[in-house]
C-alpha cells in the first residue's frame, strides 16, 4: 500500500506486456485498468489485474495512462498528450527510432554520437554483391516488424564475409517476404551494455540505469537468440556511457514530448561507444526488475515521470539480476507445440512466499497461476544484492521455489559481470561525471 492519494491507472497494451506493472500498482492501493489490443493474448493478467475490451472508454477516467510498445503506440500516446493526459508512451518519431534501424542510426549521428558503419539494402542480390565487394565481418539486422523475428538477426564471424552471404542467400530463397529492409552493419568487438534512462518530458530522470542483455537461449550465451532471457543492471548517476549517448538525444525528446524509457545498446571497446539500437519504451523484462529496484511506489514512479514531475527520483543501491523462467516453444511460435506442452501449465510455488517474482504471460484461476498467451513466457524472477554474486544468489535462490512443467533457463545471468566490469571501468565509460 502507499500513502499517496488514490489514482486511476490505464494500462494499453498490444499483447500483453503491462501485466506485472498494472498488477504491482494495483496491490499498491491504485484503481487499474488494463486493455490487451490482441485477442489471441487477451487473457493474460486474468484474476490479477481488471481488464476492459476498449481503453478508449476509460480516458477520461484515467490519471495516469501507460502505453507498452511502438508499433504506432506512439500516435495514441500523443494524441492524448495533447488533449491534456497524462501520458507515459512514446510519439510517432520515438517509435521510429526503434521501428526503423536506419533512422535511429541517422538521428544519433546528427546529435553528434559516433556511429558503426552501415548500408541499408531492400533486396538481397544487391546485398550480396556488396559482401563480396566489401569482404569483412558483417552484422545482418533487419528493419521494420521483421527485427522482432529475433533469430533473423545474424552475426557473422568470417573475415571474408562469406557465412552473411550464405545467411543472404537463404534469406532470399526464404524470408523475401518478410524482410522488405534490412541492415548491414559493421561488426565490432568488445563489451555489449546498454545504458537507459526515465524521460519525464522534459528531461531524463536521475539516476539511470546500466544493464547487460543476455539474448541467448543457452547458458554460455550460444544458441538461437530470444527477446530476452535474463538481465543485470545497476543504477548509477550520469557517467561517460550516459554522456556520449543518451545525454545527445536529450534535446530532441525534449522537444517531443517524450515520456518513458528510452534504452541504447552499445558495443564498447578502448578506442570508442558504437550504439546498436533503441529501445524507445519500456523493455521487458528489463521494467519488471526496475521495479524492485526504484525505492519508491512504481505508481508515484509512473505519476511522476507523466506529470514531469522532479527529475530525480530514488533507486536502490548495488546490483539486480533478472531471469526468464520460460516454456516451450519459447524462443519460437507453434501454436501447436505451446498447446501440447505448455498452455495451462500451473505454476507452483513450494513455499507461499513469492518476493521477486514478477508475471509474464500468466492468468490466476481459482487463486491459481496458469501459463497462457502464447510465446512460452511464464515469469520473470529477480534477485537483489550488494555484488552481482548476491544478485545471482538471491535470484537462483527465488527459483528453487518454483515448480512449472518443462520449464527452462539461463543459469549464468550476471556471470559476464565478472569480466565486463573490469574492462568497462579500465576505459572509463562507468565513471559518473
Amino acid at each position: 500500500m502507499t500513502d499517496s492519494p488514490k489514482r486511476n491507472y490505464l494500462f494499453i497494451s498490444t499483447d500483453g506486456l503491462h501485466a506485472d506493472s498494472a498488477w504491482r500498482i494495483l496491490r499498491e492501493g491504485h484503481e487499474v485498468r488494463y486493455c490487451i489490443e490482441n485477442p489471441a493474448e487477451a487473457d493474460i493478467g486474468d484474476g490479477f489485474v481488471p481488464k476492459v475490451s476498449d481503453w478508449r472508454e476509460f480516458v477520461d477516467w484515467a490519471d495516469v495512462i501507460v502505453f507498452d510498445d511502438v508499433l504506432g503506440q506512439g500516435e495514441k500516446a500523443q494524441a492524448l498528450r495533447q488533449q491534456g493526459k497524462a501520458v507515459i508512451g512514446g510519439t510517432p518519431y520515438t517509435d521510429r527510432l526503434e521501428d526503423d534501424r536506419s533512422f535511429g542510426q541517422d538521428e544519433l549521428k546528427k546529435a553528434g554520437v559516433n556511429i558503426l558503419s552501415y548500408r541499408e539494402f531492400t533486396e538481397f542480390d544487391s546485398a550480396i554483391e556488396y559482401v563480396k565487394a566489401n569482404p569483412r565481418r558483417y552484422v545482418i539486422k533487419p528493419s521494420g516488424e521483421a527485427q522482432n523475428i529475433k533469430r533473423l538477426l545474424f552475426v557473422g564471424m568470417e573475415e571474408d564475409g562469406s557465412d552473411v552471404v550464405r545467411v543472404l542467400e537463404a534469406y532470399k530463397r526464404v524470408w523475401s517476404e518478410t524482410i522488405k529492409v534490412f541492415q548491414l552493419q559493421n561488426q565490432v568487438t568488445g563489451v555489449e551494455v546498454a545504458v537507459g534512462g526515465f524521460f519525464n518530458g522534459r528531461e531524463f530522470m536521475d539516476p539511470i540505469n546500466i544493464n547487460f542483455e543476455h539474448k541467448k537461449l543457452l547458458p554460455g550465451n550460444v544458441g538461437p537468440a530470444t527477446g530476452e532471457m535474463g538481465t543485470s543492471m545497476f543504477w548509477t548517476g550520469p557517467n561517460r556511457l550516459f554522456r556520449e549517448t543518451l545525454a545527445k538525444m536529450a534535446p530532441r525528446l525534449a522537444e517531443e514530448g517524450f515520456v518513458g524509457y528510452m534504452d541504447i545498446n552499445c558495443i564498447v571497446n578502448g578506442t570508442g561507444i558504437y550504439p546498436l539500437e533503441f529501445t524507445a519504451r519500456f523493455g521487458y523484462p528489463t521494467i519488471q526488475i526496475q521495479s524492485d529496484g526504484i525505492n519508491m511506489p512504481l505508481a508515484d514512479f509512473f505519476y511522476q515521470m507523466a506529470t514531469g514531475g522532479p527529475a530525480k527520483f530514488r533507486a536502490k543501491k548495488g546490483f539486480q539480476v533478472g531471469v526468464r523462467l520460460v516454456v516451450p516453444p519459447y524462443p519460437f511460435k507453434d501454436k501447436e507445440t505451446f498447446e501440447s506442452y505448455s498452455k495451462g501449465a500451473a505454476i507452483v510455488f513450494k513455499r507461499s512466499v513469492k518476493d521477486g517474482v514478477h508475471i509474464h504471460d500468466v492468468k490466476r484461476v481459482n487463486d491459481e497461476w496458469i501459463v497462457t498467451g502464447g510465446a512460452g513466457l511464464a515469469l520473470v524472477v529477480s534477485g537483489m544484492g550488494p555484488t552481482m554474486k548476491d544478485a545471482q544468489k538471491q535470484a537462483y535462490g527465488r527459483i528453487q521455489n518454483i515448480l512449472i512443467p518443462n520449464m527452462y533457463f539461463r543459469d549464468d545471468i550476471g556471470d559476464r559481470w565478472a569480466d565486463d566490469s573490469d574492462r568497462l571501468h579500465t576505459w572509463g565509460y562507468l565513471r559518473e561525471t
